[in-house]
């Protein structure tokens, strides 16, 4: 995985795949990995061994390296080859401007992703909407495999409460890469609606309808969602050492 296929359109700077709709910044890569890598990708997460996956009430995931304990990340190891190649190196690669050479992790504290979460979404299930809360650094960037689905932005109201309806709707594709920073990581929540198919796909309620790969494909209004497996890349704020020494009880294999 260490070429860059020819189907893959890297643009020459993060600026230039920019979601205007939104609040600075958020970035849409429609074609950040091929389909022969996206296999590949799926393939391991599907035969990862069994103790990596932690069944919830409606779905699973899995969490790389290892789980966060008090919001610190106590196994230090790096990340497995499959999740570095092709992505996270391919990350890195892209410059935030066309005039520097800075990507998008220059201001976290280890200057990359450390910890990688693998949720699996079948269709009727989402993931209330929700902050990543404190123990990242203020940038994710979501890979999505296999199917498309719409991630909705809210915003409290001024008494606190959450408003139900969203303010924005990014659609992600297979193959995509999204990444979210700054204030949308830290005033905005986000969520995935519990449900077999988004509706109202329109160019006016899709804030990144312009650097969609296929927007032709919901002329309808309509996604028939598939199961739809993300990976979100973030860099854990809190990292020890002591954790390589505690035993596996922190750990996954």
């Amino acid at each position: 995985m260490d070429s860059i296929p020819s189907q893959i359109k890297l643009p020459r700077s993060l600026e230039a795949n920019r979601i205007r709709a939104l609040p600075p910044a958020a970035y849409y890569i429609p074609d950040f990995i091929s389909e022969a890598e996206e296999a590949a990708i799926l393939h391991k997460v599907e035969t990862a061994p069994k103790a990596r996956w932690r069944q919830l009430t409606h779905r699973r995931l899995q969490t790389w390296p290892s789980d966060l304990v008090k919001d610190t990340l106590l196994d230090a190891r790096p990340l497995p080859d499959w999740l570095e190649e092709p992505i996270t190196k391919r990350i890195l690669s892209i410059p935030i401007t066309d005039d520097g050479e800075a990507n998008i992790f220059v201001g976290s504290p280890h200057g990359r992703p450390n910890h990688v979460l693998i949720n699996e979404y079948p269709p009727n299930t989402g993931i209330m909407p929700h902050k990543d809360g404190s123990a990242y650094h203020p940038v994710v960037c979501t890979v999505s495999l296999g199917s498309s689905l719409c991630l909705n932005l809210y915003k409290n109201k001024e008494d606190g409460a959450l408003d139900p309806v969203p303010v924005w709707r990014i659609l992600q594709e297979p193959r995509s890469l999204l990444i979210t920073t700054a204030e949308l990581y830290s005033a905005y929540l986000h969520g995935i609606e519990p449900i077999a198919t988004d509706i109202d796909v329109l160019e006016q309620t899709i804030a990144n309808w312009d650097l969609l790969r296929s927007p032709s494909l919901f002329q309808d209004g309509l996604n028939q969602r598939q199961t739809r497996t993300s990976l979100t890349y973030r860099d854990v704020l809190k990292v020890s050492k002591l954790g390589n020494k505690l035993g596996p009880m922190f750990k996954r294999p």
